[in-house]
């Protein structure tokens, strides 16, 4: 009988060191603030056609929707499978992008002051997030000398 080389990957000391790091990153308040104002930020995305009140532009409404959703979904994922989802902070990273530009690739034209001011500020706000998050999945560096002394 053979055993299979999968049976004990659960046990590699790699992966309970990633485990640990993805444990102690998402239990931090900092981390978790920044996943509650992402899953916010999305929500209010999605919603802002209907708040700010452009939803007489079709296109850039359902644009928002989806986007906002998406966001939301991904920043959900981050705090329960952290070690598996930090790697999508980079499509949070595009969702705001592409909302910043979204008023004049869908729009065009037809985009106003509110849907402009609107969608900059929240791609914006949302940038930064998946940036933040980004940023917990980098390992602490330990060797760095501390301040006032010398090596």
């Amino acid at each position: 009988m053979t055993t299979s080389p999968l049976r004990g990957i659960e046990q590699h000391p790699d992966i309970l060191a990633l485990h640990a790091h993805s444990q102690i990153a998402t239990s931090r308040p900092v981390a978790q603030a920044v996943e509650g104002l992402s899953v916010l930020t999305g929500l209010y995305l999605a919603a802002s056609p209907w708040i700010v009140g452009f939803n007489g532009l079709p296109s850039l409404a359902v644009t928002n929707l989806i986007c906002g959703v998406a966001f939301a979904l991904l920043a959900a994922g981050f705090g329960p499978a952290y070690e598996r989802t930090h790697g999508m902070s980079w499509a949070a990273m595009g969702i705001g992008v592409w909302t910043i530009i979204a008023p004049w690739v869908v729009a065009g034209h037809a985009a106003t002051t509110r849907t402009i001011a609107s969608n900059v500020t929240i791609g914006a706000v949302a940038l930064c997030l998946a940036l933040a998050t980004a940023a917990m999945g980098r390992p602490e560096r330990t060797d760095r000398p501390l301040r006032g002394r010398r090596p």
